[in-house]
């Protein structure tokens, strides 16, 4: 399972950067995916924010072009999410997965902006 952490409790406009590792089963096949964040807010179901290949190509949701910025390092098989100018509709559960995502979740890391 990826573990997201990062998350925390941030005023609207604020900033937070989510890391995921990934698991020693996987280190050997990292580079081969593309990775992903994903996002669940209450009541809503699960929604892809942004992704990254391998060369570091990138593609978001709508919702967060320009504030939110995803990485990657695969020396260190790590996936990152930079979160700016953040609103209170970010407020989610973030996860990172492969795109399409692997069968397992791992628990997310909470983010909650207040207005």
């Amino acid at each position: 399972q990826l573990q997201a952490s990062g998350g925390g409790l941030v005023q609207a406009g604020g900033s937070l950067r989510l890391s995921c590792a990934a698991p020693r089963t996987i280190t050997s096949v990292f580079n081969s995916y593309v990775m992903a964040w994903y996002r669940q807010a209450p009541g809503k179901e699960r929604e892809s924010v942004a992704s990254i290949t391998f060369s570091g190509a990138t593609n978001y949701a709508d919702s967060v072009k320009g504030r939110f910025t995803i990485s990657r390092d695969n020396s260190k098989k790590k996936v990152y999410l930079q979160m700016n100018s953040l609103k209170s509709e970010d407020t989610s559960v973030y996860y990172c997965n492969a795109n399409p995502p692997w069968n397992e979740w791992g628990q997310g890391t909470l983010v909650t902006v207040s207005s």
